[in-house]
């Protein structure tokens, strides 16, 4: 049996991820969210949840904000470290949302405009600010000031999700997340021939 199964820090990369999906993934490729209570319960279970997952065939994709931590590399090899010690290494891929999911939406402010109908957004994409957001030190604050607080993070993960450009370019850590679900979709198919 195909399946993604997605290991989240919080519930509103799981309502991004799920709002997407129709149009990132085959129809019959099964999708599993898993969402933690932040960080620290995501490190703290990851081994054992990878471990106990009865599906052999299974595809694992951790996905975790970068937040304040000077250092993306040692966040994910910290991941890889308890990705590896499920016996499922293989299997396994950790992305970084560079410091926050919402640099996400920052790169697409024309999703952002029309999930939560706010006219005049798509404008500033080009102001250096949000060229490229993954560099800024709270994407979340800053997608909240800039939606004068409309901004709700399950909520508008959910809406901005179904309005993001698959090929956006301006949030590398997105451009990376939506390469490593197709890569895992790719390999589950092969495997399946």
């Amino acid at each position: 049996m195909r399946e993604l199964v997605f290991l989240l820090e919080e519930p509103s990369a799981k309502a991004m991820l799920e709002s997407l999906r129709p149009r990132m993934l085959k129809q019959d490729t099964l999708f599993r969210c898993i969402p933690f209570e932040g960080k620290q319960d995501l490190e703290k279970q990851l081994t054992r949840r990878i471990r106990a997952y009865q599906n052999e065939r299974a595809r694992f994709i951790v996905l975790r904000d970068q937040d304040s931590h000077p250092d993306c590399t040692a966040v994910k090899q910290g991941l890889l470290d308890l990705c590896d010690k499920s016996g499922k290494f293989a299997r396994c891929l950790v992305r970084i949302a560079c410091r926050e999911l919402e640099a996400f939406y920052l790169a697409d402010l024309q999703a952002v405009e029309r999930a939560l109908e706010i006219d005049g957004l798509t404008r500033h994409q080009n102001s250096r600010k949000f060229r490229s957001p993954d560099g800024l030190g709270s994407p979340s604050r800053e997608l909240k000031t800039l939606t004068r607080n409309r901004y709700e993070k399950v909520a508008g993960s959910r809406a901005i999700g179904k309005h993001l450009q698959l090929d956006n370019a301006r949030s590398a850590s997105f451009r990376n997340l939506i390469a490593a679900i197709r890569r895992c979709e790719d390999e589950l198919l092969r495997e399946a021939v």
